[in-house]
């Protein structure tokens, strides 16, 4: 069982980037799925979710209206579509499914399956 995150990488002030999490072992459609990030010298916070029981999403107050979280079952991957994207959203991204129940998690204690992260750095 396994998530692993990619698609980051270098991007301008203003640019976009779609990081994709993709499942081996399981199904997302049955897990809560969130993106975390931490950068240097910071704790990892948790910047989206997307529930497996009714599709909600949530964001983290700095991302709102920038990212976008999204599901394709077919494909068994979780999309975060970052537009807009700031100095202060460098950070090596990371996806992971919550230990319990189908709803979204606050904590980064709450999930698991933590795979390899992909680095976002936004510079020009």
């Amino acid at each position: 069982v396994q998530l692993q995150a990619f698609g980051g990488g270098l991007v301008q002030p203003g640019g976009s980037l779609r990081l994709s999490c993709a499942a081996s072992g399981f199904t997302v459609a049955y897990y809560a799925i969130g993106w975390f990030r931490q950068a240097p010298g910071k704790e990892r916070e948790g910047i989206s979710c997307i529930s497996s029981s009714d599709g909600s999403t949530h964001y983290l107050d700095p991302v709102k209206g920038r990212f976008t979280i999204s599901r394709d079952n077919a494909k068994n991957t979780v999309y975060l579509q970052m537009n807009s994207l700031k100095s202060e959203d460098t950070a090596v991204y990371y996806c992971a499914s919550v230990k319990y129940g189908t709803s979204c998690e606050k904590r980064p204690e709450m999930y698991e399956n933590w795979g390899q992260g992909t680095q976002v750095t936004v510079s020009s």
